[in-house]
């Protein structure tokens, strides 16, 4: 079957994947949230990407009652809703979708009645993790690409489990090589070890992810993830922003922070507050808008490109 990557570092690129290890991603899946028979699906995530293939799948293989609702911001809107039925057992979602219906109290009872909820495609910050973490029905948090067929692990993201590590499934064995790269074992769904660009911890075979290895920024010498900065600075600003980075003839690389906004000296501000000295931003560049992918993902390429041709 024909699939395409997200496109998060680039243009998305098309693989053939095979079906029966779709099949067993499916399986994996449901084994271990116990989904059964009957149990009610909602797709509500486009089918021009691996996450929406994949709860079809999963549909197909557990024989869920799948729901499908156009993909928008607003999965659990009112005319969305009705589809549903008031009945759904287990649902993906981006978190863009998950933060837009935590802010409608009529969608967040919906989000909370949904029994396993997981959510992938992006990062979790810490916002929306504090705003899920009461939730009375089981959340995570997803690990995974369209290499390895939709996620390999999960964490829980509420209850007395949440946690910051990420749980491998039966069957998968996750090490680092020699740049702390997550390597993937996963034989079900991946011929052979994946090499992936995300940068971890282990504790045994739980990991964390610390950010990608082609999000690093080399300044003067310094090594700076993207990801780390950006996740300090969203403690403070609610004004829309990216972390970048632009050549420099002096630091070989230097930082540079996209936003929609044209008054900088607040950010200014807060950067000098919170970020260590080597990290806060040189150059603070205005955008139309700020690059994301189709699934909601920074677009880290095009970002790169806008402070390129926007830097003095």
């Amino acid at each position: 079957m024909l699939v395409h990557t997200s496109g998060s570092t680039g243009a998305p690129k098309p693989m053939l994947v095979e079906k029966r290890r779709m099949e067993a991603s499916a399986r994996i899946t449901c084994q271990f949230l116990g989904l059964k028979e009957g149990d009610t699906a909602l797709l509500c995530l486009p089918l021009d990407y691996i996450a929406g293939k994949m709860m079809v799948v999963r549909a197909l293989m557990c024989g869920l009652h799948l729901i499908s609702v156009p993909p928008s911001s607003h999965p659990l809107a009112n005319g969305q809703w009705s589809m549903v039925n008031g009945q759904c057992t287990f649902a993906a979602m981006v978190p863009l979708q998950v933060w837009n219906s935590l802010q409608v109290p009529e969608e967040r009872e919906r989000l909370m009645q949904i029994r396993h909820l997981i959510i992938g495609g992006g990062a979790i910050n810490e916002e929306l993790a504090e705003a899920l973490k009461d939730f009375p029905h089981a959340v995570w948090s997803t690990y995974g690409m369209t290499e390895t067929l939709s996620h390999i692990a999960l964490r829980r993201l509420n209850g007395p489990e949440r946690s910051d590590w990420y749980a491998p499934f039966e069957g998968v064995t996750v090490s680092l090589n020699e740049d702390n790269c997550l390597c993937i074992d996963a034989p079900a769904v991946h011929e052979g070890v994946l090499v992936t660009n995300d940068i971890a911890e282990l504790d045994g075979q739980r990991f964390r992810i610390l950010g990608r290895k082609d999000n690093v920024i080399c300044s003067g010498g310094v090594k700076i993830q993207i990801e780390e900065v950006e996740r300090l600075l969203h403690a403070h600003l609610s004004t829309p922003f990216m972390i970048t980075k632009v050549s420099d003839t002096r630091l070989g690389e230097a930082v540079a922070l996209l936003t929609t906004v044209t008054d900088m000296e607040p950010l200014r501000a807060v950067c000098e507050q919170v970020l260590p000295p080597y990290w806060r931003p040189r150059y603070y560049i205005t955008a139309a808008q700020l690059p994301m992918t189709p699934t909601g993902k920074p677009a880290r390429a095009e970002a790169e490109r806008i402070a390129r041709t926007n830097c003095p």
